[in-house]
């Protein structure tokens, strides 16, 4: 009679703890400077990351507008991201507006983190450890929009792959007929052609060398418009 709780002493003994599970944790605190309530989320670290990142606190909110400082840093981030793949900044910068409008902690409803929202499996295959990372979450976007430029040879197939997936470009072998993606290119067309209409013109002092001409795209205005049939068309004037 008395064997039977022993085994069962000894089982209990030899079950291995339970293996903690990492949750989202939502926190409503007010804020010191406007006294509204703010709730924000606790992210706990992916799994498999090769090395260790903390849990970080991503607020749910809208960002503040940058201040001058930080609106600078990330214009030379993305410039010097830009530079190295060969793709012109103003280029990044549409994308970036389009896709966070500035917020580094921005999150989509399909878990794209960032100012270039980057999917985990992105950011992860991209060597990324913290997507909320200024300088590796615009050096991981751009290196990834110039991958797709390479891959289509055409900046409008290259934007709907960052929006709908390689995938389905190469089986459509055109922008997807998705009303997302076709609006997500027409968007990003758009706001590339004003910023470049908007660029000054530059200087002899800061005119890049004719072997350079080739690498990066050059400042004329780009006009996008839909044809009758709704086709997205990006021009030069």
């Amino acid at each position: 009679m008395a064997l039977a709780p022993m085994l069962a002493s000894l089982a209990i003994r030899a079950a291995p703890p339970p293996a903690s599970v990492s949750r989202t944790t939502t926190v409503v605190r007010a804020d010191p400077r406007t006294g509204r309530l703010v709730r924000s989320v606790v992210v706990p670290p992916r799994p498999g990351l090769s090395r260790s990142v903390a849990p970080r606190m991503v607020s749910t909110q809208p960002a503040p507008p940058p201040g001058a400082d930080s609106t600078a840093g990330v214009a030379a981030m993305v410039e010097e991201a830009a530079r190295r793949h060969s793709l012109d900044p103003l280029l990044v910068h549409s994308v970036i507006q389009v896709e966070s409008a500035y917020n580094p902690l921005a999150i989509s409803p399909k878990g794209a983190e960032g100012l270039m929202q980057l999917l985990p499996s992105t950011a992860r295959r991209l060597g990324v450890a913290n997507s909320f990372d200024l300088r590796e979450n615009i050096e991981a976007g751009t290196r990834h929009l110039k991958e797709l430029k390479d891959r289509f040879h055409d900046t409008r197939l290259a934007l709907a792959a960052y929006n709908a997936g390689e995938g389905a470009v190469a089986r459509y072998k055109t922008i997807p007929p998705y009303q997302e993606t076709q609006n997500y290119v027409y968007k990003v067309g758009k706001r590339w052609g004003e910023l470049r209409k908007s660029a000054p013109p530059a200087s002899p002092s800061t005119a890049k060398p004719a072997s350079d001409a080739a690498a990066t795209s050059d400042h004329r205005p780009l006009e996008a418009f839909v044809d009758s049939e709704g086709r997205l068309h990006l021009r030069t004037k």
